[in-house]
């Protein structure tokens, strides 16, 4: 009792979005499997994680830190905050900045890039909706080490949304289904120099540096004062990842889409963009589909399976929600580059979160 007084007392003076704190049984989640994330971190078969909290019905009922990380301390979530962006789009549309919504070509807001490398009338018909769903005709794939569009080249070069737009067009081998033969009609590729181009056309849309459009419209309602962006050469934030927050400013970020776009009774976000970026677009694998910058899969809980909407970064960083359950939930982990990052959030999601929830 005395410890659980002190963890309570000091998140209640840890600064960042404000959360109304509750035991896990109050909230309708049996405390037996959260508590066996500490055990197999003290056993060593968590590894690496950084921190967990878990929010059901509006209300922190779960946060630990493990290893250096603690409340206050900035998570780098790689390419989970990919999805913020998604949010600045919506926050855009919401007013009325972008005219044509997804519908927005984007090549009209690059016109001092031209002339683009490998010219194709295709490149002026690309939308901010092919760069939400990665599934632009440009040959970009980070998970092809030989992709000319991968990030890594990306990152050597000092103008990205030059170098993404003079990328050729995608081929479709017969092996390799283009639009017409994917789910969604269209073609998924994990392309992190898109989501930086976005990132680009949304500040020249607003008028305003991309940070402060973000601080003003998502952040500070949602009172994150603390947070660190990184930069490209160019000094426009990166939103392809890397943006630093704290564990309870992510979940925060959780809970907004989970109260689809209102935080603590405030609209921050229009509603119905949260319900759009959050509907399957294109397919990734036979159990994981992708919105606005948003993953979908459906987990197992109970005797059924759930939909559980999320964020997902290298390091097996994984912070989302699951409507059906009214749950949401930051996992933060530095297993960067390692073999099962994912395979170890995933099932510690399923096996001790979702298990956690009463039915």
């Amino acid at each position: 009792m005395l410890l659980f007084g002190a963890l309570l007392a000091m998140s209640l003076a840890a600064g960042g979005a404000g959360w109304t704190e509750a035991d896990p049984s109050s909230t309708g989640l049996d405390p037996g499997p959260l508590k066996a994330i500490e055990d197999q971190v003290r056993a060593g078969t968590l590894v690496k994680l950084t921190a967990v909290l878990v929010a059901r019905h509006g209300t922190l009922a779960f946060e630990r830190y493990f290893g250096a990380a603690n409340q206050d301390a900035l998570l780098d979530t790689r390419s989970a905050t990919k999805t913020i962006t998604s949010d600045l789009v919506g926050a855009a549309i919401d007013r009325k900045l972008l005219p044509a919504g997804v519908a927005t070509r984007v090549a009209p807001y690059f016109k001092d890039r031209r002339p683009f490398a490998h010219p194709d009338a295709r490149k002026d018909r690309i939308t901010v909706e092919d760069l939400l769903t990665m599934s632009s005709l440009l040959e970009c794939d980070d998970w092809n080490q030989f992709s000319r569009g991968n990030e890594e080249r990306m990152y050597l070069v000092e103008d990205w949304p030059k170098f993404f737009l003079d990328l050729p067009i995608q081929g479709f081998p017969s092996f390799d289904p283009g639009p017409a033969e994917s789910k969604y009609g269209r073609s998924f590729r994990y392309c992190t120099a898109g989501v930086a181009t976005l990132g680009f056309l949304v500040e020249r849309a607003v008028h305003e540096p991309l940070d402060r459009f973000a601080d003003r419209v998502l952040f500070t309602p949602l009172g994150i004062d603390r947070l660190e962006w990184v930069r490209s050469p160019q000094k426009t934030v990166q939103t392809g990842g890397g943006l630093r927050l704290r564990g309870r400013d992510l979940l925060a970020l959780a809970q907004l889409g989970l109260d689809k776009g209102q935080w603590r009774g405030t609209r921050v976000l229009d509603p119905g963009w949260i319900v759009a970026a959050t509907r399957a677009r294109a397919e990734i694998d036979g159990g994981t589909e992708y919105g606005y910058l948003w993953w979908l899969k459906d987990l197992p809980w109970r005797d059924r399976k759930v939909r559980v909407v999320y964020m997902s970064g290298n390091g097996g960083n994984r912070i989302g929600y699951v409507p059906e359950l009214d749950l949401a939930f930051a996992i933060t982990s530095n297993n960067y580059g390692a073999k099962g990052m994912h395979e170890q959030t995933e099932r510690m999601l399923v096996q001790s979160v979702l298990a956690a929830v009463r039915p």
